[in-house]
């Protein structure tokens, strides 16, 4: 089957003090459709440079990007936007929920962004909302949730549109161990029962060993070896690759 995202080749220069340095050098691999696949990383090494130019929000120095097939430099401004809305759902580390709306209307919000009446998709969000746990909180606003419960409706949010792949960046890093693992938990079963695809980065073993298959970010490379593949993967494994590669 098609990935649903294919990066090849990628190159990410930034410029400092006159010098032009490399945040990402040669990086290839894809997404298949119902994969979870995770890059892991320390602090630093581009994992969250290389969601952006996933998602379309920044642009690669060089090679290309594919999203279900279609090469994003070619596209138009609007048509990457567009593809960019239908195909991907984003949940970050520090839940970005616009603090003066509420639950119900934090998640509606990509609707309303694409032209839709969120209030015609009330059934269907509250729907999402109970799936996920958190539909008792539909009329709450961020403040008034746990950390959990944002990240829950961050991942809501993302989920509305019905998006086939789900970029996330360090979710759980805001959250205690046992909202970081429920959300881990979460996005797994989004993999096996929804047929989602998910894209994490993460410096954090215990998230990477819900993934289907790990891969290891170092200086800006891809490193080849080791390539972890689960699910199940031993959490023991990812700390042994990671001594391995001194990260």
């Amino acid at each position: 089957m098609e990935p649903i995202v294919t990066a090849e080749g990628l190159f990410k220069f930034h410029a400092r003090d006159g010098q032009k340095l490399a945040i990402l050098r040669d990086v290839s691999f894809e997404v298949g459709p119902a994969e979870f696949v995770c890059i892991m990383g320390p602090s630093g090494s581009g994992k969250s440079t290389l969601l952006h130019m996933l998602s379309g929000l920044d642009e690669p120095s060089a090679g290309l990007v594919k999203v279900r097939g279609k090469d994003m430099a070619q596209l138009s401004e609007e048509a990457r936007t567009l593809e960019r809305r239908a195909s991907i759902g984003y949940v970050f580390q520090f839940f970005n929920l616009l603090p003066n709306l509420t639950v119900m209307e934090n998640v509606g919000l990509p609707l309303a962004i694409a032209g839709g009446r969120p209030e015609a998709h009330h059934g269907e969000i509250l729907a999402l909302l109970d799936k996920l746990g958190i539909a008792s909180k539909a009329g709450s606003f961020p403040h008034q949730l746990s950390g959990g419960e944002m990240q829950r409706t961050s991942i809501a949010r993302a989920l509305a549109g019905g998006q086939p792949l789900l970029l996330c960046d360090e979710p759980t890093g805001n959250l205690s161990q046992k909202a970081g693992l429920e959300v881990m938990q979460i996005l797994r079963k989004l993999v096996d029962d929804d047929k989602r695809a998910v894209l994490l980065v993460t410096h954090n073993p215990r998230d990477a060993a819900f993934a289907d298959r790990v891969a290891f970010l170092v200086d800006g490379l891809l490193a080849a070896e080791p390539v972890l593949r689960g699910p199940d993967i031993p959490v023991e494994n990812v700390h042994a690759a990671l001594a391995a590669l001194h990260i």
